[in-house]
C-alpha cells in the first residue's frame, strides 16, 4: 500500500476499536498518524502499544479542546492530507417518549458537532494541495432506526455535511466522503445490543438475532472491513470520489423495529 507512505492522518476517538484499526494500520504502512481521543486509559494503553503514533487527549465536543489539539497538529505539520471523522457515541435505546434530553444533547454533541468542529479546524490544513475527509456514518445515516432518535438524527445530519462540504471544497481538490456500515462486531454493539434488551425486557440473543436478520447477508461488518474502505479512499483509484456514501453493510433490507 504505498499510497499511504508519508501521509499525515488526523483520526478521532481513535484509541480503541475501529479507531484503533484505522490507525493502526495506516500507521504500519508509513503514514504519520495523530489521534485523539475523551477515554484517558484507552489513550494510555493505546500509546504504550503504538509509540509512532501521536496521541492527545482531546473531547471532540469541546471546542478549547480542540483548538489545542489541532494547534499541536499545525506546529508539528503546517498541513495534512487526511482527517477521519470517527467519533461516535451510540445514544440512548428508548422511544422517543422515554429519551432524555441530556443524551440526546449529549449523542449530538459528539456525532455531529464534534465533525463539525474537528472538520473546520482541519480544513484550513488541507486547503493548499487538497486531502481527503472521511466520515464515519451507518446504515442509520439513510434508513429510520427505532429506538435510535438522536443516533438516528446525527448520523443523517452527516449526509447532508458531506454533501454540502464536498460542493464547497471541491476547488480546492479536498474529497469529503462518508462510510456507512452496518453494525460493527466489537464491544459498541455489544452495548446496544444490551441496552435495548433492557429496553424491551427481552434476551439480548433475540436482539442480535433480529440485528443480524436485518441483512441480506446475515452478518456484521467486521472493523477490518471498514479500515479497507478507508485505505481505498485514500488510494489514487478514490481520485474522484467526493460527496458520496459508500454503504458496507451486507445490503441491509430494513432497520425495523424487534416484535415486542
Amino acid at each position: 500500500m504505498e499510497h499511504l507512505q508519508e501521509l499525515k492522518v488526523v483520526i478521532t476517538a481513535a484509541a480503541s476499536g475501529l479507531g484503533s484499526d484505522i490507525a493502526t494500520t495506516l500507521s504500519k504502512n508509513g503514514s504519520k498518524v495523530f489521534i485523539c481521543d475523551n477515554d484517558e486509559l484507552a489513550l494510555k494503553n493505546f500509546s504504550e502499544k503504538n509509540p509512532t503514533i501521536n496521541c492527545f487527549h482531546a473531547d471532540v465536543s469541546d471546542e478549547a479542546q480542540m483548538k489545542e489539539f489541532f494547534l499541536n497538529i499545525k506546529e508539528q505539520l503546517n498541513e495534512i492530507d487526511v482527517l477521519i471523522n470517527n467519533a461516535g457515541v451510540s445514544g440512548s435505546s428508548a422511544k422517543l417518549e422515554d429519551c432524555d434530553f441530556l443524551d440526546w444533547k449529549n449523542t449530538l454533541d459528539i456525532n455531529l458537532n464534534g465533525t463539525f468542529l474537528s472538520t473546520k479546524l482541519a480544513i484550513p490544513l488541507l486547503k493548499n494541495k487538497g486531502g481527503s475527509i472521511i466520515n464515519m456514518g451507518s446504515t442509520s445515516s439513510f434508513l429510520g432506526n427505532p429506538l435510535r432518535s438522536a443516533y438516528s438524527a446525527s448520523k443523517w445530519g452527516l449526509i447532508g455535511l458531506t454533501k454540502t462540504w464536498a460542493m464547497e471544497y471541491g476547488k480546492n481538490k479536498i474529497r469529503i466522503n462518508t462510510i456507512c456500515p452496518c453494525s460493527v462486531n466489537g464491544e459498541r454493539i455489544d452495548g446496544v445490543i444490551e441496552k435495548e434488551a433492557s429496553y424491551r425486557k427481552t434476551s439480548p440473543e433475540k436482539i442480535r438475532k433480529a440485528y443480524l436478520n436485518q441483512t441480506s447477508l446475515k452478518t456484521f461488518v467486521e472493523s477490518e472491513e471498514v479500515t479497507a474502505m478507508v485505505v481505498y479512499l485514500l488510494s489514487p483509484m478514490a481520485k474522484k470520489i467526493s460527496g458520496q456514501m459508500l454503504v458496507i453493510d451486507g445490503h441491509t433490507e430494513s432497520l425495523t423495529m424487534v416484535e415486542e
